[in-house]
C-alpha cells in the first residue's frame, strides 16, 4: 500500500530542549492513523511539522511524494490545498458565521460565483451533520460538538484527500465523542480520505484507528495495528494500554 506520509530521522529542538531524536513513521493511503504519547512527547509538534507550520532541525518529511523541507513557495501553496486541518480548539474566526468560516478558503482560492460557493458551503455543513440553521450562527453561539463539526466542514471545504485532526474529541461528552468518531469513519469511506489524528481518547483508538505510532523517549517506541502495539513490553505502552483505564476498556469486551 502506498505511503502518503513518510517521516525519516526527524530531530526537533526548542533551544536546549530535545523533543524528537530520530522519529520514523509511515502513513498509508486510506487509513486512519493515530499519533499517541504522553504530554510533552511531541505529538502535536510532529503534526505541525507535517502541515508545514514548523520545521524540524533535521531529517525528512515527505507528504504526497513532496519533501516538505525543500519545497518552493508555489509547490508549498499547492500542497497546503491538498489537506485539511481540524485544530484542537476549532480555531474558528469568532467574527464570522459558520458559513463564512467554512467558505473562507473557497472564496479566496476557488474563484467561484457566489451562488455556487454558497451551495458548496451548505453541502459541507450538511455533510458533517450540522443543521442548515447553523450556517448563520457565530462560533460563540455553538456547542462544543457543533464547533468541532463546523471546523471539520471548513477543513473539508477544498475537497482534500488528507485530513489532520488534533485531539478531535477533546472536550466532548462520551456520546458526542462517539458520534464524532462515527462521522470520521463515514467521511473516510465517502471521500476516500487518509486521516492522521493526535488523540488521547482510548475509545477512538479502539474503534476507528487502523494503525498508530506511540511517541516516547523522544522516538517512536511502537508503530502498527492496535494489537501489534499492545503486544510491546515498553513501560509507556504498558501504562497507556494496560493501566486502569485500559483494563476497564478491555473488561467491557473490546
Amino acid at each position: 500500500m502506498n505511503s502518503v506520509i513518510q517521516v525519516s530521522n526527524v530531530v526537533t529542538r526548542f533551544g536546549s530542549n530535545l523533543v524528537h531524536d530520530g522519529i520514523n513513521l509511515s502513513v498509508r493511503q486510506g487509513e486512519i492513523y493515530g499519533l499517541l504519547g504522553g504530554s510533552g512527547s511531541g505529538k502535536s509538534t510532529l503534526l505541525r511539522e507535517m502541515i508545514m507550520l514548523q520545521r524540524p532541525q533535521s531529517g525528512e518529511i515527505s507528504v504526497l511524494g513532496y519533501d516538505l523541507l525543500s519545497l518552493g513557495r508555489n509547490e508549498a501553496a499547492w500542497l497546503r490545498g491538498q489537506w485539511g486541518v481540524l485544530f484542537q480548539a476549532g480555531a474558528l474566526y469568532s467574527s464570522l458565521t459558520v458559513a463564512e468560516n467554512v467558505g473562507i478558503k473557497l472564496k479566496e482560492y476557488a474563484g467561484l460565483p457566489g451562488n455556487i460557493l454558497q451551495e458548496i458551503v451548505r453541502m459541507k455543513i450538511r455533510m458533517v451533520g450540522l443543521p442548515d440553521y447553523a450556517a448563520n450562527l457565530y462560533p460563540a453561539e455553538l456547542s462544543g460538538g457543533m464547533i468541532k463539526r463546523a471546523s471539520l466542514a471548513r477543513a473539508l471545504a477544498m475537497d482534500p484527500g488528507l485530513l489532520f485532526l488534533d485531539e478531535p474529541t477533546s472536550g466532548l461528552d462520551p456520546i458526542g465523542a462517539e458520534a464524532f468518531d462515527k462521522l470520521i469513519l463515514e467521511l473516510r469511506e465517502m471521500l476516500n480520505l487518509t486521516v492522521v489524528m493526535v488523540t488521547h481518547d482510548l475509545d477512538s483508538i479502539w474503534t476507528i484507528v487502523d494503525r498508530l505510532a506511540v511517541l516516547g523517549d523522544k522516538k517512536v517506541i511502537a508503530e502498527g495495528s492496535l494489537k501489534e502495539v499492545m503486544s510491546q513490553s515498553h513501560p509507556i505502552i504498558q501504562q497507556f494500554f494496560h493501566g486502569e483505564r485500559g483494563r476497564i476498556r478491555v473488561q467491557h469486551g473490546e
